[in-house]
């Protein structure tokens, strides 16, 4: 009797035919036989989908090896070792060997390296061998030395008043080089600076000069957003933004709200701009005026993607604000241009649309969110509970007895005596303050 298998996906023991117990998610392989199993690599992840087409195609002798700072390069297996991505391998370099990660094999390096706009004929160099005991060993020494050769470098350049950053250090695997990235805003003569550098740490010395975008994707970090930094968590290239982006978008322009956490504008005023710029060429030009037969109204404010528009009868203030569509602006401008001019600005019978303002849960928006509210004044209420008003009965009370202790005093004060009314008693005298005391 043959157990059948209901989920094709999971594998069956040969020796007892039935299914095979759930395996950890470092031991699951693709059913395909591709590198899908592998966890990705942050923004350097790519998915070989040629590794399970037949015929051989997705063998190449081109592998693509990862650095420390996100840094790549593309070598030839000439010797055919069976590479697979996550492998540690040392590869040549100039001089000595540098160690690195297998992060991609197949055909699609080719289609990397012509994205990387290598050329052709550029010189590939060839992977040694896998990484040994030693060489990793030796590599581990080298990463040691990199925080206190930065620190180090930073305390010569500032002695050189170098106006340069050295933003991290990066020893090759078996430390005969070093590589140096460091930030400038203006051109900077370093030539002193590597002789020292090359005397004190007895390597050879590169340096790498890298943008403030790279840096902060470097070290990384929270946006305003509240998300990792884009520039650290997926984006490779960098597009150059400008305050136009701003604009289009009708953003304010203001510099501490515009600028990220490298100081420079964010990379995400780039992402919605193209749908904004396409929907304003669906929209009246801000500068054209709309004359009606009692004023005429000049653009305020316009909502891009609800295609309305708010104009105002003054060029500088919002005075007599009306809000119509993008279509009924077009008409209006048409019957100016033929002379026309409509008695309102908005359609006939249509009320002006009155603005839906924006309900902020959080009250972020209100200046006066921090300010401390008016308490009521309970001191009131203490006096008059002190002075005896208490509830209805008891003042009522209060007051039958009064008449009855009147009579008895009256009976009890003796002849020729006038009773002294209560306005006619001397004023007591001010309390003075302790501090006067």
């Amino acid at each position: 009797m043959t157990t059948e298998n209901e989920n094709p996906e999971t594998p069956l023991d040969a020796e007892s035919g039935q299914p095979t117990p759930p395996q950890p998610e470092e031991a699951r392989k693709c059913p395909r036989r591709c590198d899908c199993s592998v966890p990705p690599r942050g923004k350097l992840h790519c998915f070989n989908y040629l590794a399970d087409v037949p015929g051989g195609y997705a063998l190449d002798d081109m592998v693509e090896v990862q650095f420390k700072n996100t840094r790549k390069g593309y070598y030839k297996n000439s010797t055919e070792l069976p590479l697979e991505i996550g492998d540690i391998v040392a590869v040549e370099a100039q001089p000595g060997h540098d160690i690195g990660q297998v992060t991609l094999t197949g055909a699609l390096v080719r289609l990397q390296m012509r994205k990387a706009n290598i050329k052709p004929d550029a010189e590939i160099r060839r992977v040694f061998r896998k990484a040994r005991p030693a060489d990793l060993e030796k590599y581990e020494e080298a990463k040691a030395r990199e925080q206190d050769t930065m620190i180090r470098a930073r305390k010569i350049a500032e002695d050189l008043h170098l106006k340069m950053k050295i933003g991290d250090v990066e020893f090759q695997g078996d430390g005969n080089k070093a590589i140096f990235y460091y930030i400038a805003d203006e051109r900077v003569d370093f030539r002193q600076l590597i002789k020292i550098l090359a005397d004190t740490f007895k390597v050879r010395i590169e340096m790498k000069q890298i943008g403030a975008r790279q840096e902060a994707g470097r070290i990384g970090g929270i946006g305003p957003c509240g998300r990792p930094l884009c520039c650290s968590s997926w984006m490779t290239n960098f597009i150059s933004v400008s305050t136009s982006a701003a604009r289009y978008q009708d953003i304010s322009l203001n510099p501490q709200k515009l600028a990220g956490q490298c100081a420079k504008l964010k990379c995400c005023l780039n992402f919605e701009v193209d749908s904004y710029v396409e929907s304003l060429r669906r929209l009246p030009e801000k500068n054209i005026r709309l004359e009606t037969a009692d004023s005429t109204y000049y653009h305020f404010k316009t909502d891009v993607f609800k295609r309305e528009i708010t104009y105002s009868t003054d060029k500088n203030i919002p005075a007599n604000l009306v809000t119509i569509d993008a279509d009924r602006a077009f008409e209006v401008i048409a019957m100016n241009k033929e002379g026309e001019k409509p008695l309102q600005l908005s359609r006939d019978g249509e009320s002006d649309k009155k603005e839906k303002k924006y309900n902020d849960i959080l009250d972020q928006d209100n200046l006066n969110r921090f300010d401390n509210k008016k308490k009521k004044n309970r001191s009131g209420n203490r006096n008059r509970r002190q002075q005896g008003q208490g509830s209805p009965d008891k003042n009522q009370g209060e007051k039958n007895q009064q008449p009855q202790e009147a009579s008895k005093n009256q009976a009890n004060r003796p002849s020729g005596q006038k009773e002294r009314r209560r306005d006619q008693r001397p004023p007591k005298p001010p309390k003075q303050n302790q501090a006067q005391q």
